[in-house]
């Protein structure tokens, strides 16, 4: 299930003191993450990064879009929804670890400081000249220094672009795939009113225009061996269920009936309605539709965990907890946040003797997932019910650190801690808790 989630931390090194501190609506869910990590894996290991060195959020916006941040990469839903194929947003992945290999978030800051300090001079020779009675003149001095520096830093963005694009491609030969995906991106970008418009300077922007992005990339691409490959059909079939999934909480039945109006009775269509029921309250209409698709992918996770969603959202807890186990069991990925709703579910059930196993589910769950607030929430609630309100209180600063919340977060670090074992688990994360602090 899409949930959408905040993460409050110091992304953007470029804005200094409280600005910097900004909330991103990240979306999580565990079949659009798993299918991204499909997506990802031979990329990064062609590139030669860790299998955990990059980290992948995705964000809850309608655009077509993706950047870096250090080694943190960040895709919008958007992105998902509008590409026709994997291998569109497979390119998008390429492109963007190449900013990451050439290591051009570090260059760029080292290029603002420089920019920075040449529109400083230029404001000091502007006062100069001020000062000595010419104030045109020292205007003049002052634009024309700032204009500079703004221009020189688009220029040297555009560069990395083009790096970026062409390291994206060798990477995708790398893999065996194609690179046709990201020349159907770039032309997408080029039919944006923004780019396509006659009076655009190209030398007023930081990316290349696609025109000139396509025409440098088209003949690398179709040289490479691996032109006309093309997606598995259960790549493809994946890459569709994800689209639909994004189209229903985007923009209901009416989006999902937009984008699989060619086959609207197929599995993607069929779960995307599905799914529509379910936000639009009416579960009991979805559920005949999902038991169809787990008849015929009966060894889908994601399916048991839609149905655990619709008989959770239907007051039926005992079965929701049994579909979650049913995912949980399919699941070789061995996903927390799988985990953190089967927990939900067993907590539900209001029953104690599924109490110890909801705790143990949402600590697995947790410990797997740390970044989820809900289950987090969730474990405090069950501690209480358990009769351990310390626990409850360590969990419950978690979740409200996860949530942005730094204040309560501190507040209720500081009261949980002493109650906890020093150098446990808890207590170690309950002390960055304290100690955490937004970069200066």
């Amino acid at each position: 299930m899409l949930v959408t989630a905040v993460l409050a931390f110091v992304f953007n090194p470029f804005v200094a003191g409280a600005q910097a501190q900004r909330s991103l609506p990240l979306v999580r869910d565990a079949e659009i993450e798993g299918l991204i990590q499909d997506y990802t894996a031979p990329i990064f290991k062609a590139a030669g990064l860790r299998r955990r060195g990059v980290e992948v959020f995705l964000l809850n916006k309608n655009d077509f879009n993706a950047f870096v941040t250090g080694t943190r990469m960040f895709i919008n839903t958007g992105a998902i929804m509008q590409a026709e194929t994997p291998n569109e947003i497979i390119g998008v992945f390429a492109h963007e670890t190449g900013h990451i290999v050439g290591g051009h978030l570090v260059r760029l800051r080292d290029r603002l400081e420089k920019a920075q300090l040449l529109s400083v001079l230029g404001l000091l020779a502007g006062a100069g000249a001020a000062a000595s009675g010419s104030t045109q003149g020292g205007a003049a001095i002052i634009a024309g220094t700032q204009g500079v520096a703004q221009r020189s830093l688009l220029a040297y963005q555009r560069e990395e672009e083009l790096t970026a694009d062409r390291t994206g491609v060798s990477l995708l030969n790398k893999t065996g795939q194609s690179g046709r995906g990201m020349l159907k991106t770039f032309d997408r970008l080029g039919k944006n009113p923004l780019f396509s418009s006659g009076r655009l300077d190209p030398y007023a922007i930081s990316h290349p225009v696609p025109r000139e992005r396509i025409a440098l990339l088209t003949n690398v691409v179709k040289k490479s061996p691996n032109y006309n490959k093309k997606d598995s059909d259960n790549l493809q079939l994946r890459h569709d269920l994800a689209r639909a999934k994004i189209a229903a909480y985007a923009g209901g039945a009416g989006l999902v009936r937009n984008i699989f109006r060619k086959n609207l009775n197929g599995i993607a269509g069929t779960y995307g309605i599905a799914i529509s029921h379910f936000l639009n309250g009416v579960p009991r209409r979805g559920l005949p539709m999902i038991d169809k698709l787990i008849k015929k992918i009966p060894t889908y996770p994601y399916f048991h965990e839609m149905k655990g969603e619709m008989l959770l959202r239907s007051g039926k807890a005992s079965k929701a907890a049994a579909s979650f186990q049913k995912a949980v069991k399919l699941d070789k990925r061995q996903n927390g946040l799988l985990r953190i709703q089967l927990g939900h579910a067993l907590l539900e059930t209001n029953s104690k003797k599924n109490l110890a196993a909801a705790i143990k589910t949402l600590r697995q769950g947790t410990s797997r997932d740390p970044y989820s607030s809900a289950g987090y929430g969730y474990l405090a609630r069950a501690y209480g019910a358990n009769g351990q309100p310390n626990l409850a209180l360590a969990a419950t600063a978690q979740a409200r650190f996860l949530q942005g919340n730094l204040r309560d977060a501190k507040q209720l670090a500081l009261r949980a801690q002493p109650k906890i074992k020093k150098g446990s688990p808890q207590w170690l994360r309950l002390q960055d808790i304290i100690e955490y602090g937004p970069s200066k």
